[in-house]
C-alpha cells in the first residue's frame, strides 16, 4: 500500500495537469496546504519520534541541520521544484539532468524512514508530492522534450520514493542508521515547508484563502495526535 500511494501521488498530480490544467490561483492554495501539513507532521510527529529513539540529542540536532544544508544544495539544482516552481529556461534540446538527479535523490531519501515512522510520514510525503508532480509535469509539457522523455522522467521520479521505502526496510545499513536518516529528512522538510509558507504570503498581505488552507493543513495533523 505504501508503494501504491507514493506512485499514485505523482500520477494524480500529473493527471490534474493533463485533465484540469490547474490555474495559477489554485496552486498557491495547494502549496500553502501542503506546506502547513508537512511542517505540522514534522513538528508533531517526526521530531518527537526521532528524539524518543536516542538520548544523543546533540547528534540528532546536527543531522537535522545537515539535512537543511543538503536540501539547500539540492534546490540550487532543482531550481525550486520542491516548493512549487521551477526557475529553468530551456529550449528543450538538453535533458535537465541536474533537475532529474536532485529530485530523484530527494524523493529516494524521503522514502527511507517510512518503514520506521509509519503513516504520518507517508501521508506527509503523498501530500507533498502532488503539487511537485503538478509543477514538474507543467514544466515538462511546456518544453520540447519528446513524450517518451517526459514519460520516463515522471515514471522514474514516481518510483524513487518506493525504492527508498524498500531499501529502508530491507537494507541493514539503512535500518542501522534509521534515526540519523530520519533526522536528515526532518531537515529537508523544515527547509521546504518553511519556504513554502514564507512564499505563500505576497507582500506580507493577509490572504484569507491561503490562511484557511494553512489552518486546514495544521488541523488535519492535529487530529492524528
Amino acid at each position: 500500500m505504501n508503494y501504491i500511494l507514493l506512485i499514485a501521488a505523482v500520477f494524480i498530480g500529473s493527471m490534474l495537469v493533463f485533465i484540469f490544467k490547474p490555474k495559477n490561483k489554485f496552486m498557491p492554495l495547494l502549496l500553502a496546504f501542503s506546506g502547513a501539513y508537512l511542517l505540522s507532521v514534522t513538528i508533531l510527529h517526526l521530531l518527537p519520534e526521532v528524539y524518543s529513539q536516542t538520548s544523543d540529542y546533540n547528534n540528532i540536532g546536527i543531522f537535522i541541520l545537515i539535512g537543511i544544508i543538503i536540501q539547500s544544495v539540492l534546490e540550487s539544482f532543482s531550481k525550486g521544484a520542491e516548493h512549487g516552481h521551477i526557475h529553468i529556461h530551456t529550449s528543450g534540446k538538453e535533458f535537465p539532468t541536474l533537475l532529474f538527479l536532485s529530485l530523484s535523490f530527494h524523493a529516494f531519501s524521503e522514502g527511507l524512514p517510512i518503514h520506521s515512522i509509519g503513516d504520518n510520514l507517508l501521508w506527509a510525503i503523498v501530500v507533498h508530492k502532488i503539487p511537485i508532480a503538478i509543477v514538474l509535469t507543467t514544466f515538462l509539457i511546456q518544453t520540447k522534450y519528446s513524450k517518451k522523455t517526459v514519460f520516463i522522467f515522471l515514471i522514474t521520479f514516481a518510483l524513487m520514493s518506493p525504492l527508498g521505502v524498500f531499501l529502508g526496510d530491507k537494507n541493514s545499513f539503512f535500518r542501522t542508521f534509521s534515526t540519523e536518516i530520519t533526522a536528515l529528512i526532518i531537515g529537508f522538510f523544515l527547509h521546504i515547508s518553511t519556504i513554502i509558507l514564507f512564499e505563500s504570503t505576497e507582500n506580507h498581505k493577509f490572504n484569507l484563502q491561503k490562511f484557511m488552507a494553512i489552518v486546514l493543513g495544521i488541523l488535519l495533523t492535529v487530529t492524528t495526535l
